[in-house]
């Protein structure tokens, strides 16, 4: 692992970290080699559990992690939101009693005058208040490590130190934390969850077997990186949902991701509705009985997709006209979506400023990154190919894998768990 520059962090503190009434209280120690950092939304009932699960880690390990607790919510926020965030604050200094072996400190984000805005405010913003404001604490030697997780996910007693292994091992600054989510509460909860993980877990196995480099998940409570990585990279975005995978699409582009191994986290497995998408959202909408919520993307978007990344790859001298008539004969549906995306004037640009295929791959999946991966696969969906249940998408799926295609939702599923990482 690289040593921290001094100059990335206070260059980082000084032109892109967060500022505002924030600040940190608790545990008023330095020089740790870690943070972890966890926003928390209305979750009173479920933080103590990830605290206690927390500090089953080894006391060595545990001296030295700063645990980073952001109590937030949006001036907007509903009453219920508000009092339990209040509620929570008030809960901290005892957990910090009763867990004296954690570093325990948090971010007040909840009280009038420290409420994150309407505009910008969010899991995302949450995340960068207990990041940036964690960096300072952090130690000058070696490069510190960053950890993200959430409020309601509980981790194992390997989890620290998975975590500091992986990073002793690898040159790249990012990671990814292999999950497995929480028993859901009823039976259809359970469904709904089972479902949806499948669906995040082929998604990913489809980008492999297509042979993108975006195939890992981003999920929040799941991922780390080092403290130079993210000084570099310019920290945590302020989306107010998906900051996880816009986060992980620029630590890749930066820094490069790798696979921790050695311990899971479990997030929670239960309805929310306070973003747009994602786990709560998807599972609150297949309670609800919206059979569609979690649709499963065709096998051939992801045969289509590895045909692209080929073209380009075999042929990285050609230019973007001739790339976008062999896109046409491989589909229509490919080169109309690549020409939304202006390829051919992209294309010309990334080979004028790179003259070899050394240089011009790399920054071709710069530009093709996960996010107009996403978008051609929806693109194909919403045409050509569109969603279908898991029973027709992961047979083939695996297959072309290379995968025993077995059948059933749980038989399937704990199939992609063991050869995703958990282990």
């Amino acid at each position: 692992m690289v040593a921290m520059t001094p100059d990335a962090r206070s260059r980082y503190l000084r032109t892109r970290a967060v500022t505002g009434p924030w600040e940190l209280t608790g545990c008023g120690e330095s020089g740790f080699a870690g943070a972890v950092v966890i926003p928390s939304l209305a979750e009173s009932k479920r933080l103590p559990a990830t605290i206690r699960t927390l500090a089953a880690n080894p006391p060595g390990l545990l001296a030295r992690f700063l645990i980073v607790v952001v109590v937030n919510h949006r001036t907007d926020a509903p009453d219920g939101d508000k009092s339990d965030n209040a509620s929570t604050l008030g809960l901290l200094p005892g957990l910090s009693r009763q867990y004296p072996s954690l570093r325990l400190s948090w971010v007040d984000a909840a009280s009038v005058g420290r409420e994150l805005p309407v505009k910008g405010g969010g899991v995302g913003l949450a995340r960068k208040i207990g990041l940036d404001l964690a960096l300072p604490r952090l130690t000058g030697d070696g490069d510190p490590l960053l950890v993200c997780l959430d409020a309601d996910t509980l981790v194992e007693p390997s989890y620290l130190q998975a975590i500091v292994h992986h990073f002793s091992a690898t040159k790249k600054g990012g990671a990814i934390i292999p999950f497995r989510h929480q028993p859901g509460e009823t039976a259809a909860e359970q469904a709904a969850i089972d479902h949806y993980e499948l669906f995040l877990r082929s998604y990913v196995l489809g980008l492999e077997v297509a042979g993108s480099p975006y195939a890992f998940h981003t999920v929040g409570s799941a991922m780390a990186c080092t403290a130079t990585a993210y000084a570099r990279m310019g920290g945590m975005n302020r989306r107010s949902a998906a900051e996880d995978f816009y986060f992980l699409q620029q630590l890749y582009r930066t820094a490069g991701i790798g696979q921790v191994r050695g311990t899971t986290v479990h997030p929670a497995a239960r309805p929310s509705h306070r973003v747009p998408f994602g786990t709560g959202r998807a599972v609150g909408r297949a309670l609800a009985g919206d059979s569609p919520a979690i649709g499963f993307y065709h096998p051939e978007c992801f045969v289509l997709l590895r045909k692209w990344l080929q073209l380009v790859g075999n042929n990285p001298e050609d230019r973007g006209d001739r790339l976008l008539t062999a896109a046409g004969d491989v589909s229509s549906h490919l080169a109309e979506y690549l020409e939304s995306e202006d390829f051919g004037p992209a294309w010309a640009g990334l080979q004028r400023n790179n003259r070899s295929a050394h240089g011009l791959l790399p920054s071709f999946h710069c530009w093709f990154d996960g996010l107009r991966t996403m978008k051609l696969i929806h693109h194909l969906a919403a045409g050509p190919l569109p969603r279908c249940a898991p029973e027709n998408a992961l047979p083939p799926l695996l297959k072309r894998a290379g995968l025993e295609p077995v059948m059933g939702v749980g038989n399937q599923l704990e199939l992609l768990r063991n050869i995703q990482g958990n282990d």
